[in-house]
């Protein structure tokens, strides 16, 4: 079985809101950063591979000039936010004993993405993956699916796929895929007990 796995809040947390929170006490600071970065159009065209973080983070400041200080500290930090889900990551070792290939299927930005894997190593463990920054395609359009399928040969009903978004398993569902809705590891274990 080809294990197929969404990267935010499966393997890495992305949990914007209590990041900022931590950032910034005021509360309306906080709300009003997650608008101007979280909730911009800039966001998903940076998954998209569109636009880059240092071209976001000037639009964000032209945006709002008075949080300027706050939107460039915010941006410098977000490597802060993503850190491993150890319980979905602790699985990972297992699944390959066991004779599962694993792969990547991630809306993700080239830095954020190149910051990732350089800085954790259990994603050598994959084998292989296609990324949004990449081919400028998000989930969950068909294309981004086809794409992975292709490009490592998968037949599509050999392959299991955690998300943690209900569209994203749909859309998958589409193409022939198997997914699940992730809401934490042991569905990732029930998901794959053979």
């Amino acid at each position: 079985m080809n294990l197929i796995f969404d990267i935010g809040n499966v393997l890495i947390n992305f949990k914007p809101v209590s990041f900022l929170k931590e950032l910034f006490p005021e509360q309306a600071t906080a709300d009003k950063i997650n608008e101007t970065i979280f909730r911009s159009p800039e966001w998903p065209k940076m998954d998209l591979g569109l636009i880059t973080h240092e071209e976001a983070a000037e639009i964000f400041c032209l945006r709002e000039p008075s949080f300027k200080q706050e939107i460039l500290y915010t941006m410098q930090k977000l490597g802060d936010m993503l850190t491993p889900m150890s319980d979905t990551v602790d699985l990972l070792p297992e699944l390959k004993e066991r004779n599962h290939k694993l792969y990547l299927l991630s809306n993700i930005h080239k830095e954020l993405r190149d910051y990732l894997m350089a800085k954790y190593q259990f994603f050598t463990l994959f084998d292989g993956g296609v990324f949004s920054c990449d081919i400028n395609v998000n989930k969950p359009a068909p294309e981004i699916y086809r794409k992975l399928l292709e490009e490592y040969q998968l037949p599509a009903e050999d392959c299991l796929f955690f998300d943690d978004m209900e569209e994203n398993i749909e859309a998958a569902k589409k193409e022939g895929i198997s997914g699940v809705l992730f809401t934490g590891a042991e569905c990732v274990a029930m998901g794959t007990i053979s």
